[in-house]
């Protein structure tokens, strides 16, 4: 039965993969979940798709660690970096210094790396110009003399080695009102005066667009963040067109020129693709013809992408837990080790589940699907367990004595008896599933959490509620399908 159930699920996961193997990708490239990152995936794309290369843009998966694990194991070949994150996040502790150092530390794990592209873009502290006229703070030693402001500092910022605790240490903060929150919120939070202070990148749009003030780093923490990409060495042999055009790129990309494209997508609501289509038409001469999508070309594609997530994640579970929620009734001291495993499971923040799947099954849908289909696990399980311990003595006692083998009995009295609890935990499992999927855009995943993530990154309500509302509104449906499956299933007078 297992054997079978896992040869179900793989089948479920070829389903969902084989429209993308079917197409050879010469290059799969990656990008963080900010704006500057995707365009200059954009800008990678484009000039690679020159060479005759077919071309998969992996756009804003998540944070640092993401693309790094997986252009280590193969997921992706290419994702713009930042020096001063590899020397002091990625390779912490290796004292990499200089350009030299990191290319070497970078070969040994059999990556390239190019020049800097021409733009610095370090971490800051940025503060509301009235805050910095009030109280008189022109450099972030000045904050020393205000214990009681806010900081709201974007989750990575505040966990990272060259981010909050550095930082901290390096200038004797002594503030304990620290919040992590994503990093576009974040501007919300000062604009709104929920906070005093967030790490800024120096060519983020915003920091004009709301009029923030940039504190002076007078103590020099913040090292040199040249931008760079970093790509699979083995491009130098067996792509070396691809290198070529690649390598273009290495200083032609100032920072005037990159806040600029920033703005042009965060402020001007131009897409990455037409910015990143205009500069390569400006500085090589490529014409890209950039295809608009309709709102709602892209909600059926969403909708697509998050009905295979669940459903093949849901599908598996049932066929899984059903089983063991029965076991679990049947022999005891086996159901507590059962309630308790997957009851363990459910206590993992489902954002950090998603991610432990990248090293088993890469990016993608593969992860997501198997982290969904632990995470519903549990209400399953646990309903079937307490529909089937739930059954009054008497009646199984007097199906055995009329004869009525296990199996049958099982089948005949306990599983239609149990039927209405049984269900409720389906219901249950479905609708924390429909709601959970959209955390797989961070890893590449698409569905409804895709266009939520471009919405909150640009400040876009619109494009929030474009995945937010199909996202409830399935939910919905899906609770109202399992209640319309109990009423032919279940019989009235054993309904919840």
């Amino acid at each position: 039965m297992i054997v079978r159930v896992f040869l179900l699920f793989m089948a479920g996961l070829i389903i969902y993969v084989a429209p993308m193997s079917c197409i050879a990708q010469d290059i799969r490239i990656g990008s963080k979940v900010f704006t500057e990152s995707v365009i200059l995936g954009e800008i990678i794309a484009h000039l690679a798709r020159e060479t005759g290369a077919s071309v998969h843009h992996h756009r804003q998966l998540g944070g640092t660690r993401i693309l790094w694990d997986a252009l280590l194991a193969g997921e992706i070949d290419i994702y713009p970096e930042y020096t001063g994150t590899i020397s002091n996040e990625i390779l912490s502790g290796e004292g990499l210094v200089t350009e030299k150092e990191i290319r070497d530390a970078l070969g040994s794990r059999g990556l390239a790396m190019t020049g800097p592209l021409g733009f610095n873009n370090t971490y800051a502290i940025g503060i509301r110009q009235e805050t910095s006229d009030r109280l008189g703070i022109s450099t972030i030693s000045d904050l020393r003399k205000y214990p009681e402001l806010t900081f709201g500092f974007g989750n990575e910022f505040l966990e990272r080695g060259d981010g909050w605790p550095s930082l901290r240490t390096h200038y004797a903060l002594p503030h304990i009102q620290v919040t992590g929150l994503d990093h576009d919120l974040a501007y919300r939070g000062l604009v709104s005066g929920s906070i005093d202070a967030m790490d800024v990148y120096t060519t983020d749009a915003a920091i004009a667009f709301y009029g923030i003030q940039i504190l002076e780093d007078d103590l020099n923490h913040f090292p040199v963040y040249d931008a760079v990409l970093i790509y699979r060495g083995e491009w130098e042999e067996s792509k070396s067109n691809i290198v070529k055009f690649v390598n273009k790129l290495e200083g032609r990309i100032d920072e005037a020129t990159m806040a600029a494209m920033n703005a042009r997508v965060k402020l001007d609501g131009l897409s990455e693709t037409l910015v990143a289509a205009e500069f390569v038409a400006d500085q090589f001469n490529v014409v890209v013809t950039v295809r608009k999508t309709s709102w709602f070309a892209n909600f059926l594609v969403n909708t697509y992408e998050h009905l295979k997530l669940v459903g093949i994640s849901l599908t598996a579970a049932l066929v899984i837990s059903v089983p063991l929620g029965v076991i679990a009734a049947r022999w005891r001291k086996l159901g507590q080790v059962i309630l308790t495993v997957v009851g363990l499971i459910q206590t993992i923040p489902s954002l950090a589940l998603f991610v432990f799947m990248i090293p088993l099954v890469g990016i993608g849908g593969p992860p997501a699907i198997l982290a969904l289909f632990l995470y519903s696990l549990l209400p399953i399980v646990r309903n079937t367990h307490a529909g089937l311990t739930g059954i009054p003595p008497d009646i199984v006692e007097a199906a055995q004595a009329i004869g009525l083998p296990r199996l049958a009995q099982l089948r005949l009295i306990e599983i239609p008896m149990a039927g209405g609890m049984i269900l409720a935990g389906i219901k249950t499992s479905a609708v924390i599933n429909v709601g959970t999927a959209t955390l797989g855009a961070l890893i590449g995943a698409g569905g409804y959490g895709q266009p939520i993530l471009t919405g909150i990154r640009l400040d876009d309500v619109g494009l929030i509620l474009s995945g937010a509302v199909p996202a409830a509104v399935l939910a919905l449906l899906v609770q109202g399908l399992f209640e319309v499956v109990e009423r032919f299933v279940v019989p009235k007078g054993l309904r919840l």
